[in-house]
């Protein structure tokens, strides 16, 4: 049997949380008697990369992913799509990789249960799966009816298409459909949810499909549920350059929370009783934890996971880890580099727990890219510490794009767009 230090280990994992850079081949035999057993359910940003990085570290563990569809549809870059800018197979990718090149078992399938006292997973088929460890990235579920008259029967008809797939395409042919003169509602949901910026880039890249399809009559109301949102002041100097008078955000406190919506009268009322009509209505609801997580008793009554923050192991019960968007993770945003970063740190603790070493010191970062058109990029990056209050940003590091730049400055932010999602998926499934 080889001799594996922690400190070795520290070596690796460290390269693992911070870039996912490099060839990261652990000698597991040195770190667990037996072959151990991850099962992951979500192949999303966090547990597809996850289940890729425990492999990686630790080829001798045997991962199963668990994920019921058989192509994975990024919500990053899906508003392109709804602007026209990319198709819909630009954003889809296959899971091959995972199974071919790391190993991974792929079972696309849908977990149903979970028995932690028992240690099993049960799926939809009627498989049960043992394990060692599970870690559980299901992403988010809708909370139908939060606002009056919206379930998801109503999503046919204002789709919210926060989910990429069928509603993406929805949203898509109508705008395509709607005539010049016309009005676009977009209602933002308030804090927390998946994407805080994506509403704000729909916008834009809505206003840019206007502008350039001779729509230019066309109006968009944002009806946020929130006083201030991600990457404001970017967005609105973006606005105020590129579609002067288009684009009419409404804040919380001016009316903008929208409590009912009638699909017959193609129009939304907010809580000051007045209405809106429009002829696309784009309506993205409240969010809380993914399906199983609900079902598993995962998630406390704030509809979100409690997780210890340096290993993501679950408060409420053991042996299970909650990444993504459906865990509490201190000043972590709810986004798709973010649940990468935290799926190679649970792979980090998943592997040291297993062979009995002490967990390296995490390290946690977010990226995060918008379009305001295909030639304008906004950008804003951080990292993340575990302090005494939990996964805290660090001073200095990161930051947004600078408010005063020239045209090169964002097109050269909107080519790096390109190439971090491309790195993001790549870091995925490569």
């Amino acid at each position: 049997m080889s001799k594996f230090t922690r400190r070795d280990f520290i070596k690796v994992a460290g390269v693992a949380t911070a870039s996912g850079l490099g060839t990261l081949v652990l000698p597991f035999g040195a770190l667990a008697k037996t072959k151990s057993r991850v099962v992951v359910i979500g192949g999303g940003y966090g547990g597809a990369t996850c289940a890729k990085y425990i492999r990686k570290m630790a080829p001798g563990i045997d991962v199963t992913l668990v994920e019921q569809n058989k192509q994975f549809v990024t919500c990053p870059f899906s508003n392109t799509v709804i602007g026209g800018l990319k198709n819909i197979k630009d954003i889809t990718h296959s899971y091959d990789n995972l199974k071919k090149r790391h190993g991974v078992n792929v079972i696309h399938d849908m977990a149903t249960d979970i028995d932690a006292a028992k240690k099993t997973v049960k799926l939809k088929g009627g498989k049960v799966l043992r394990y060692d460890k599970l870690v559980v990235s299901p992403g988010i579920e809708f909370i139908w009816n939060k606002i009056k008259g919206y379930d998801q029967a109503a999503s046919e008809i204002f789709p919210h298409a926060w989910k990429a797939g069928p509603q993406t395409l929805l949203l898509r042919r109508q705008l395509e459909s709607m005539k010049d003169g016309g009005t676009a509602v977009i209602v933002a949901p308030a804090n927390p949810y998946r994407c805080p910026p994506g509403p704000y880039e729909r916008a834009s890249l809505m206003a840019n499909y206007f502008k350039t399809r001779g729509k230019t009559k066309s109006k968009i109301i944002i009806l946020d549920a929130k006083d201030k949102f991600s990457k404001q002041s970017l967005f609105v100097n973006g606005w105020e350059k590129l579609y002067p008078g288009m684009i009419e955000w409404v804040s919380k406190s001016a009316g903008g929370t929208v409590v009912r919506a009638d699909t017959k009268g193609k129009l939304v009322e907010n809580n000051n009783g007045f209405t809106y009509e429009a002829d696309v209505i784009n309506v993205i609801p409240p969010h809380r934890a993914g399906t199983i997580a609900q079902r598993a008793g995962l998630a406390d009554k704030s509809g979100w996971c409690p997780v210890n923050q340096r290993t993501f192991e679950s408060k409420l019960h053991k042996d299970v880890h909650v990444i993504g968007d459906s865990a509490l993770a201190g000043k972590m945003p709810k986004s798709a580099y973010a649940a990468g970063s935290e799926g190679k740190v649970c792979a980090s603790a998943v592997v040291a727990e297993l062979g009995g070493l002490k967990m390296p010191e995490p390290s946690y970062v977010n990226t995060c890219y918008s379009f305001v058109a295909p030639d304008y990029g906004i950008s804003v990056a951080a990292v993340y510490r575990i302090t005494n209050k939990g996964i805290t940003p660090v001073k200095g590091a990161g930051g947004g794009s600078p408010k005063k730049v020239d045209d090169t400055f964002r097109n050269m932010e909107a080519v790096y767009a390109q190439g971090w999602y491309d790195s993001t998926v790549a870091d995925m499934f490569d």
